[in-house]
């Protein structure tokens, strides 16, 4: 297997770790840490897909690493839509 095609099961891999650790808060609705885990993983994930200059799995690893702000904002924007309390 070449460089490249490492580099992108990598970074895919990084994308989907972070992924599957949001899945016990959003979808079971259970408290778990674990999504700390994108604010180490996404980077190194960001880091392979700029070493082969793949901007699709840059920004969605990107989108990863910030994906705690993402749903916290959409969070406060739905309970202030919905009741006007945070």
């Amino acid at each position: 297997m070449g460089k490249k095609k490492r580099f992108k099961v990598l970074s895919l891999v990084c994308l989907f770790i972070c992924v599957l650790v949001w899945i016990p808060n959003i979808v079971f609705q259970i408290p778990s840490q674990l999504w700390m885990m994108t604010f180490v993983i996404a980077p190194i994930g960001i880091v392979f897909a700029a070493l082969m200059k793949k901007r699709w799995l840059i920004v969605a690893n990107t989108f990863m690493f910030f994906s705690f702000f993402i749903f916290m904002f959409v969070g406060y924007f739905v309970s202030y839509i919905t009741d006007g309390n945070p």
